[in-house]
């Protein structure tokens, strides 16, 4: 079991979904991945609302908060939190690179305190300042986060915010690749013998169109770990969400994204290899 009781700074650390219908997503997810779920606590900065950890084997993985009613995205979202040593030197940081603030940084009781920003290429994130939630407290396992992935318009101008932001450093997955690996030198994550590199925190990829012709929007994607791709995405379906693409195979791994009844946008993967 992959477990995680600290974060270094500019390591992702947490994951979210903020949905119009809180309650209801419990139940789609819940129904979906095995997610049990704490009592409900409130929102960051007394922001209306109630906000719901998820739990796999009594370890925290997820949130599942209430979607601002104004100001806000229209439907359902998945948000990626990065650990940063002060939320408020962070959206400094990030504002002179050329993000954009978007809320905060609010405290969140005692679990911490953080900001949602946007990127100069228009992809929405999260930091995070840890206090009594340091973040996912088992990741890489089936039913808990795998990975976020950034889909961007300009690869440059991402590499350049993100390096300046959270000292990232940029390099193809392999040579003329499309993937883009997010390093973070001198970070030791995951496992040995891995396919990667223990200190690649997150990847890129450039948006292209979608199987529908219109343009995938920028954005961080949250990619959620299963044992069987194709029983959870027809599990999706019967549960009111849709498949947008997949399942497919992919080098090692079988994937699907998925849309959740609220508008929530997510992927799913199996590992393959070796199977």
């Amino acid at each position: 079991m992959t477990q995680r009781d600290e974060y270094p700074a500019g390591v992702p650390c947490w994951v979210e979904t903020l949905q119009p219908d809180p309650r209801a997503a419990l139940d789609f997810y819940g129904s979906l991945l095995g997610w049990e779920f704490s009592a409900p606590g409130p929102m960051p900065g007394d922001l209306p609302g109630e906000y719901f950890v998820a739990h796999v084997d009594g370890c925290a993985v997820a949130g599942i908060g209430a979607l601002p009613a104004s100001g806000g995205p229209p439907s359902a979202v998945w948000n990626t939190q990065v650990c940063v040593d002060g939320a408020d030197a962070a959206v400094d940081r990030a504002t002179s690179a050329g993000g954009s603030l978007v809320l905060g940084p609010l405290d969140a009781a005692a679990d911490g305190r953080g900001a949602v920003l946007v990127d100069p290429t228009g992809a929405a994130f999260s930091v995070w300042e840890a206090r009594g939630r340091i973040g996912a407290q088992i990741v890489n396992e089936p039913s808990t986060w795998a990975m976020s992935s950034l889909h961007t318009p300009d690869p440059p101008a991402a590499t350049a915010f993100y390096g300046a932001l959270f000292g990232w450093q940029a390099e193809p997955m392999a040579p003329g690749a499309p993937i883009i690996l997010f390093r973070l030198p001198g970070y030791v994550g995951g496992e040995p013998g891995q396919p990667v590199p223990r200190d690649v925190v997150a990847v890129m990829t450039a948006t292209v169109r979608g199987p529908d012709g219109t343009a995938v929007p920028p954005h961080w994607n949250v990619n959620l770990r299963v044992d069987d791709t194709d029983a959870i995405a027809a599990h999706a379906v019967d549960l009111g969400g849709t498949v947008l693409m997949g399942p497919m195979d992919t080098p090692g791994m079988r994937n699907a994204v998925l849309l959740d009844p609220q508008g929530g946008v997510f992927s799913i993967s199996q590992i393959t290899a070796g199977t």
